[in-house]
């Protein structure tokens, strides 16, 4: 079962694939969808591609393959799978894939920038990429990285311009470090911890106050797994 938007998602990619011959954009998959931010298009893909629906393809810029569509898209025993080519259509066929190691490096989307202090407008646009070792995202799920601003997490070792690696996820444990999104607007990376009804946004400075919310104004984007830092 598809929820509305997945199925919206699914058939908007199909058809623009069907009449020419490329995918549209995430901006254009975003306005498509009335969402806030692509975000909430990789989550989107993400279940898509969990639930068998689509396939994304090793080393190919936005690369799709549409593996199956549900009945009320037309699906039938037999549907052909075409393969969605993003910016580099001439590119050759992806290799094989290999299992994600420490010995591998990965690409991982610059979101923009996180406060680490004060809440900013929330993140919804790639500003260009950063390598990463391939131990930092050997858990499953979508990456992205994250430029930080702000010292309110110095003392989890987290400064001003440092790069964290962030895998997508919805749900954190207490303690957990998180990109927490309040009320739909804001982003900030802090520490977790539910109390009750309630999420407390904790930070490593004691400069700073702990920011306690209900849990229905506090939405989890995504947890640290790493961080980059340039000399």
């Amino acid at each position: 079962m598809l929820t509305k938007k997945q199925l919206d998602l699914l058939s908007f990619i199909h058809q623009r694939v069907q009449r020419d011959g490329v995918p549209p954009s995430f901006d254009e998959m975003k306005l498509a969808l009335d969402l806030r931010s692509k975000s909430g298009i990789h989550r989107l893909i993400t279940a898509l591609e969990e639930r068998g629906f689509i396939r994304r393809l090793a080393h190919r810029a936005r690369a799709i393959e549409v593996v199956k569509l549900p009945e009320s898209l037309g699906g039938a025993p037999g549907f052909a799978p075409r393969v969605i080519d993003g910016d580099r259509p001439d590119a050759p066929p992806p290799p094989a894939a290999q299992p994600v190691t420490a010995h591998h490096a990965f690409d991982v989307p610059v979101m923009g920038r996180i406060a680490a202090g004060v809440p900013i407008e929330a993140i919804s646009q790639v500003s260009h990429s950063v390598t990463v070792p391939g131990g930092m995202i050997a858990g499953q799920g979508e990456h992205y990285a994250l430029e930080v601003r702000g010292d309110s997490m110095i003392e989890a070792g987290i400064n001003d311009g440092d790069i964290v690696v962030i895998r997508e996820t919805s749900v954190a444990d207490n303690g957990d470090i998180v990109v927490a999104l309040v009320e739909d607007q804001e982003a900030t990376l802090k520490r977790f911890r539910r109390q009750g009804s309630s999420v407390a946004l904790e930070a490593a400075n004691a400069a700073y106050e702990t920011r306690v919310l209900p849990s229905d104004k506090v939405k989890v984007q995504g947890r640290l797994v790493g961080l980059i830092r340039t000399y």
